[in-house]
């Protein structure tokens, strides 16, 4: 048995995050209940002595406030050889959001970015139907457009040099010469705010410990927030409860997942 929860706790990652103040919370809760350590400081005066003793480094851009610091933080992290997890939150929403995206596509070198399907579609290929943070309703991935959305996905990873992680209803990982499917999940975790914040946070904390193999830290990544989403849906239906309690029973069933768990729950598709 994979021994990737384990590996977690066992390293304690330090996980720096540069991210928004609408979910920093969450994200900071996801990664200590997975077994790593939390670091939220933003301020360029002190980002690069931060990521220089961080396992890895996650940039969130939902408030596009930080962009200076994250390519500060973003470039010691490259120079060191620590992971970089990227979320272009409302990537296409904005001339502002995608000068951002463009400027740190172009400066810094990229270990995971983890979108929605329009967020990626608009690094990719320039276009999609984004609505703010959530995708269109014409981007989403179905059975019919599966195969197209991975090739996509693979020929940005080959571009970017890293790894695609496309979550929704289907989740798609890809790198230059993989790409899996994964359909744990459920969904409430579109239900609450921040479920994609936390997620990228949870793949820089498997980064941080893992980060020989990104592309295997990635898939165990989000089919462990799938498979933890099913079980706080699991405790929410029996308890009559509603989606505040689903946050949290969300933050509990990552706190608690096994290997054993997430070995025997993990729902993923090779492609």
């Amino acid at each position: 048995m994979k021994q990737t929860i384990q590996n977690i706790r066992d390293k304690k990652p330090l996980v720096h995050c540069i991210t928004n103040f609408v979910t920093v919370n969450d994200c900071a809760n996801i990664i200590l209940a997975a077994g790593g350590t939390p670091t939220m400081a933003h301020d360029i005066r002190e980002v690069e002595e931060i990521v220089s003793i961080a396992s890895a480094l996650v940039l969130n851009l939902g408030t596009v406030g930080d962009i200076d610091a994250m390519i500060a933080a973003g470039r010691r992290a490259n120079a060191l050889g620590k992971p970089i997890v990227l979320d272009p939150v409302a990537a296409g929403a904005s001339r502002l959001r995608n000068e951002s995206c463009a400027q740190i596509l172009k400066e810094l070198k990229l270990s995971v970015i983890r979108g929605n399907i329009s967020e990626i579609k608009s690094l990719a290929i320039g276009h999609a139907d984004t609505r703010g943070v959530d995708a269109g309703e014409k981007d989403v991935v179905t059975e019919k457009n599966l195969e197209a959305v991975c090739k996509m996905a693979k020929n940005f990873a080959k571009a970017t040099g890293s790894v695609i992680a496309i979550s929704g209803r289907l989740d798609i990982i890809a790198d230059a010469e993989h790409a899996c499917v994964i359909t744990n999940g459920c969904g409430e975790m579109a239900q609450i705010t921040g479920s994609g914040c936390m997620l990228t946070a949870l793949i820089g904390t498997f980064a941080g410990a893992q980060p020989d193999d990104l592309y295997t830290a990635t898939f165990e990544a989000v089919s462990a927030m799938g498979l933890c989403g099913e079980l706080a849906r699991e405790k929410m239906l029996v308890n009559h409860a509603g989606t505040a309690s689903f946050r949290t029973y969300l933050i509990d069933a990552v706190s608690l997942l096994t290997d054993h768990q997430l070995e025997g729950g993990q729902r993923i598709e090779n492609r």
